[in-house]
């Protein structure tokens, strides 16, 4: 079964108990390894339990078959249900799923953790269409979500973001749920720690202001991803190698760095629409919501002098159908990822 969207909170606080395996898969890893830990919890109180924790890889079961229904089979030594915790699951591994889920009826819990699969590959189609088994997709936070995961992990040491440092946070965060959580409790820590500029100190009414939020959040791999948005959109090809490389070695994936390329152009659409409207350049940059970020102010405005709204769709285009690129198994990810930002750099380099 897939599990929707609206759905997913509640089936990671108290799984079906007739679902015997959940596979959790797409571009954003530390999502799904955080649902996955999330799962693992309902059945042991402790992640690295050896008792009752057995974890293999896809290699694994593709090597060894039999060993998934022979673990999933097994009592533990010290009581109470077992989880069995897949990593780097591919559509290798397939045939030996069909069979499991197949037979069904397995008391212990199956977490399979995979990175993108289309809508074609073999291993989503299979959770999607068994009884015995659930779908859970893991994509980047969207504006909204990512606001809740900024108040959730914040609120839980006292604090809250002012309206600036909240839209500095959006805008530089989301591209991973586990970097996120990372830089969010990093910020909390230099919150509370006496050395920042929040306002407030009666616990749960502090302020985290922007100030804060730059001084932590700024060597981020998000201000990567704003410097790759930024050299492509301003045909700075040497700076865009220099980030795209420094964004893959901070673990982002070529999919996330498409998106965040994707999401400054819609801006800078938005912007000349606001422009054609009637509005100045400062105007239409100040309607945008969550704002630029002032030290990107100058540079945002320029490229909204460079770029035209054809070219700009062109350029979207060609983000969209590098991300499809991406999905496809056997495409050479990075590679597609990079010649896309190229060929964008390129056009705005034209006159």
């Amino acid at each position: 079964m897939k599990i929707p969207a609206s759905r997913i909170n509640p089936f990671l606080r108290q799984p079906d108990p007739k679902v015997a395996a959940v596979l959790l898969f797409g571009p954003d890893q530390g999502l799904v390894r955080e649902r996955a830990e999330a799962l693992v919890l309902t059945v042991v109180d402790d992640l690295a339990d050896p008792f009752r924790v057995a974890v293999f890889t896809g290699a694994d079961i593709k090597a060894d078959p039999p060993c998934l229904a022979d673990e999933a089979a097994q009592l533990s030594l010290t009581g109470g249900r077992r989880v069995i915790w897949v990593h780097e699951a591919t559509d290798g591994i397939s045939p030996t799923f069909e069979s499991f889920l197949d037979n069904g009826g397995h008391d212990n819990l199956v977490i399979v953790e995979a990175g993108t699969l289309g809508p074609q590959s073999s291993l989503r189609k299979l959770f999607e269409k068994s009884s015995h088994g659930a779908s859970i997709g893991c994509y980047e936070d969207d504006a909204k979500g990512l606001e809740a995961v900024i108040r959730e992990t914040l609120g839980r040491h006292g604090l809250s973001p002012t309206a600036e440092a909240r839209d500095y946070l959006v805008e530089n965060l989301g591209s991973d749920r586990r970097v996120t959580r990372s830089e969010l409790e990093k910020l909390a820590l230099y919150a509370l720690s006496g050395t920042a500029n929040s306002d407030g100190g009666n616990g749960e009414n502090r302020l985290v202001g922007l100030d804060d939020a730059m001084a932590c959040i700024g060597d981020s791999a998000a201000m990567s991803l704003d410097s790759v948005a930024y050299c492509t959109a301003s045909g700075d090809s040497r700076g865009l190698d220099r980030a795209f490389e420094r964004a893959l070695m901070e673990g982002t994936s070529p999919v996330g760095i498409l998106r965040a390329v994707g999401r400054h152009l819609q801006r800078i659409h938005m912007a000349l629409g606001l422009v054609d409207g009637g509005a100045t350049f400062e105007k239409a940059m100040a309607g945008l919501r969550p704002p630029i970020i002032f030290k990107f102010k100058s540079e945002f405005q320029t490229q909204m002098k460079r770029w035209r709204m054809s070219r700009l769709s062109g350029a979207l285009e060609l983000v969209t159908e590098a991300e499809i690129d991406c999905k496809t198994t056997g495409f050479p990810a990075q590679a597609g990822c990079h010649r896309a930002l190229i060929r964008i750099a390129q056009a705005a380099r034209a006159r």
